[in-house]
Parts: C-alpha cells; structure tokens; sequence
C-alpha cells in the first residue's frame, strides 16, 4: 500500500522535472543568445528539425514491444538469459533511434566531423610519437591544435578509433558500429551491479527501465556512450568482487577504472560510485582484504603504459582547463548551466527517472530513521527486500552525487546529454522502486522519440 500512496509523489517529481526542463528552454531561448549558449536548441546542442527517417517505424515497435512485455520478460526469463535479452534489447533501442536519422547522418558521419576523433587519424601514423607530444596540441594557440574532442579527452580516447583504424575497422561506420555495440553493454554493467548488490528482483525490475532509456539517442553514437560502458564494466567487476567471487575481477576492476580516466579526465569521479561499491560490500572487504592488491595493481597497468610512452596525464588536464577557458566557457553562464544541466540529465533519464530517484531519497530517509538492518540475522523475505531496497538506493544516490559534483565544478557548461552519460546510467536503477512499469516505460519511451524526431542532436 505504500507504493500507491506514493504514486501522487512520483507525478509531482515527474511535473517538477517536466517544469525544469520548460524552464531550460524558454529562459535559454529567450533570456540567452546564442553567442551566450552557444547551443542551437537549449539546453541541447542540436536545432529545431521534425524529421522521420528509416529507424522510425523500427523505434517505434522496440519501444511498444519494451513497454507492452519487458517488465513480464524481465521477471520470467532465466537468469542466464536476462543478461544477453537486455544487451540486445538495447542495441536494436538504440540502432533504431540511431537510423531515424539514417545511416550517415545518424551513424557514419558523427565521429568524422571536424571536431570529432576520425578527423585526426592521419596524425597518429607514430603512435608512440604523437603520445609524447600529444599535450603540446591542446591549447587554442599552440601550433596544429587539436580539434575540441581530442584535445578535451585523454589520448586513449582517440586511440581507441586509431586501433580500430589499424585492425581494418577504419572510418565512420565502424567506429559508429563499434561506439553503439560497446555502449549497449553498459545497461548489462549496471544489471550485473544491481543483482550483485541489491538482489536478483530488484535488478529483474530495473532491467526494461536501463533497456529503454532516453539516454540510448546520445548512446548512438557519441563516444560517451563508449565511455559509459567501460566505466560501467569496473564498476561491475568490483561489486563481483566485493560480494565473493574471484579475485581475477578485482584486477578487471582496476584495470577498466584505469582505462576509464584515460578515456575522459571527468571520469575519475566514477570512483565515488565505486567508494559505494566497497561501502555496500564492506563485508566482503574485511573478509579478503587482500582484494585491493590485484585492484591497484590492476588501476596503475593504464597509468604507466601511458606514462612510460610520454603522455603526462596531470599536465594534460591542468592544458585541458585553460583551453575550456580559452573557448565556449568563457561566454557560457555558469548561472544558467549549473540547473540547465541538470534538465539535460532529465532528458537523457526521462521523467521516470525524477520519480525514481524521489523514492531513492525517501528510502534512503527511512533507513536512517530506524529502517530494517542492512546485515546481520535470519531475515524474513520482506526485510531481505527492503534490504536490497536501501542499497540499491545508496548506489543510485552515490551517481547522483557524483553527477552533482561535476555539476558544481564548471567544467560541464552545457553538452551535458552526452558528456553525464557515464553518471546518468546509475540514476536509471532507480525506476526500480515504481509500481506501473509500463505507464512509466511509456513516458520514457515516448520522449526519446520526441527529441530524436523533433531535434537534430549534435551527438
């Protein structure tokens, strides 16, 4: 009964998230210029385009099959199934919206603009060379400057699509196949996570919410989404670790942790979500201590591969600062971005979402207040549930205060729809708590492809 006496809660956390966004676009739209934003259609990068495209229809029956059977199929299939269903469920969501734009535009052409990391695949023909003198391209008026993309990510990023480049798997095709492929595992990363930490029902009723998000029209094919995936994956490997299994995935953790700083400087903030990882699996930890040896080891294997080729990491980011300065955020406001972010976040998380994360908080509240213990003694089924309830919403209140850090810092000016992807996977778990799955699936279903038909997006 209290799941329904709630319901009226979730729809004013749903209104005040749809309010939020409003205010995003019309104050962005009416009190800003552009030169102020620097955005075509605020708070998105992207302009006012109503299209449909050949993905259309194909986007319109995975999100009504989603809507109409994910929450039944989720709750009946096998465990073993579960993982595999949910990874497909994603890539025919996301290839479908990807394609409304068609294969160029949507696909091809994304990771080849001018900006973007495959118009610079000419300069990396030494690999070990352009490594040592990557940081001297970064800053606006230094000679052969990079293009935005590069010079705003670590050089894993770029040399990800150079080795794709290498193996055979060159141009804009691959790379959009490749960055789609890999960044439909992340809502399998956040499966594994869930059913590790919180239990096999709460995960089961997460699944359609993670397969079905508004995310998925940035997760085709911003390099994001790629990113998203392998932090995603360390934080998996560290909830498997902490909760019994084999050391090997300690070492998986760290290594993935160590490759996600070197994908995006802002990711380092992923180890908030792991500190919660090792919180929620305490236990585990005071058991094996010794865990932590294949983690370091397995966080420094990036660090010094890099280090030892010639890239400085710290001087890099310390370059990355004064030109994010030197370009678009020194015009953009900070007192319109640090809330219009977050109405980006709403609209790669949908509405569901806001309601969720209202239920995460008040869960959270009700713990401290003298809820049911979180180890300890011969449970009943229903404290063993609201158990997995309080960590599961200590996970997704540890994304959200992740989120909210970068948020605060200014280093995230607006493109936030793509550039949070990695935090804002952690919020989706949260539509877990809801009761009516499908009226909520519907909501998220149906903005994704609003803003896919009715925006061209910039990612």
């Amino acid at each position: 009964m209290t799941r329904l006496r709630s319901v009226p809660r979730d729809l004013y956390a749903a209104a005040a998230a749809v309010l939020l966004v409003a205010a995003a676009v019309l104050v962005g739209r009416n009190v800003y210029t552009f030169d102020d934003l620097i955005v075509g259609w605020p708070p998105l990068l992207g302009r006012w385009d109503p299209h449909v495209g050949p993905g259309t229809p194909a986007a319109v029956l995975v999100g009504a099959a989603v809507v109409a059977y994910g929450p039944a199929v989720a709750a009946r299939l096998g465990r073993r199934a579960l993982l595999p269903a949910a990874w497909g469920a994603a890539m025919a969501w996301t290839w479908s919206l990807a394609l409304i734009d068609g294969w160029d535009r949507g696909v091809a052409r994304r990771l080849t603009t001018g900006q973007e990391y495959l118009s610079v695949m000419d300069r990396w023909r030494d690999i070990p060379a352009t490594l040592r003198d990557f940081n001297g391209h970064i800053l606006l008026h230094s000679p052969d400057n990079w293009p935005a993309h590069v010079a705003g990510h670590p050089p894993g990023a770029t040399l990800t699509y150079v080795l794709l480049d290498r193996i055979g798997l060159g141009g804009g095709g691959w790379a959009g196949a490749f960055t789609i492929t890999v960044g439909a595992t992340a809502c399998v990363a956040v499966l594994v996570t869930v059913r590790a930490l919180a239990g096999e029902r709460l995960a089961r009723r997460a699944a359609p919410f993670l397969v079905l998000a508004p995310a998925a029209v940035w997760m085709g094919t911003s390099a994001d989404g790629y990113f998203a995936a392998v932090a995603a994956w360390s934080v998996a490997l560290l909830a498997l670790t902490v909760t019994g299994r084999s050391l090997w995935w300690a070492a998986g953790a760290g290594l993935l942790f160590g490759l996600t700083c070197y994908l995006s400087y802002g990711l380092t903030l992923v180890a908030v979500i792991g500190a919660a990882v090792l919180l929620l699996g305490r236990r585990g930890v005071r058991a094996r201590p010794v865990l932590f040896v294949p983690l370091l080891a397995g966080m420094a294997v990036v660090p010094v591969a890099f280090t030892a080729a010639g890239f400085d990491w710290w001087e890099a980011y310390h370059l990355l600062v004064e030109r994010y300065y030197e370009g678009a955020a020194a015009v953009r406001p900070y007192a319109y971005w640090v809330w219009a972010n977050l109405a980006c976040t709403v609209l790669i998380t949908g509405v569901a979402t806001a309601a969720g994360l209202r239920r995460a908080v008040a869960r959270l509240t009700t713990r401290r207040r003298g809820g049911p213990p979180a180890t300890g003694g011969v449970r009943s089924p229903d404290t063993a549930d609201a158990t997995g309830e309080t960590r599961l919403a200590f996970l997704v209140c540890a994304g959200l205060l992740a989120l909210l850090i970068a948020d605060l810092s200014g280093m995230s000016k607006a493109e936030t729809e793509r550039i949070w992807l990695p935090f804002a996977q952690w919020l989706l778990p949260s539509c877990a708590f809801l009761p009516h799955p499908r009226a909520w699936l519907t909501a998220q279903a149906v903005l994704a492809l609003l803003v896919n038909h009715l925006v061209a997006t910039g990612w």
